[in-house]
């Protein structure tokens, strides 16, 4: 007599889809921090300085844990001595010069 098994076919049935939905929260994967040639960071530093001088919106792409996290908002400050820049939104976000990926300017 031949015994055959299912695998792991026979615990998914087991599972709740508010199991399934946990797991894939849980196990996020993380992405390594980009590295940017000079190009692209002469590209994102012309960027903020327009966007301080004439106060235009723009959406920012940064590198936070692991995830990249883009937000919306004006350009209140550039802190170039503690390298941060402060962006007027509703969270008031505070993110650091070396974790900016992308900018780009709003119409």
């Amino acid at each position: 007599m031949k015994v055959r098994d299912r695998g792991t076919i026979k615990w998914v049935s087991l599972m709740l889809p508010e199991h399934v939905e946990w797991l894939n929260e849980a196990f996020v994967e993380y992405r390594a921090k980009p590295l940017l040639d000079e190009q692209k960071m002469a590209e994102i530093d012309q960027t903020l300085k327009y966007a301080v001088q004439y106060r235009a919106p723009i959406e920012m792409t940064y590198y936070d844990d692991g995830e990249y996290r883009t937000v919306i908002g004006r350009l209140e400050k550039i802190d170039q001595w503690r390298g941060f820049i402060l962006l007027q939104n509703e969270d008031g976000s505070k993110i650091s010069v070396r974790d900016i990926i992308d900018v780009q300017l709003i119409d």
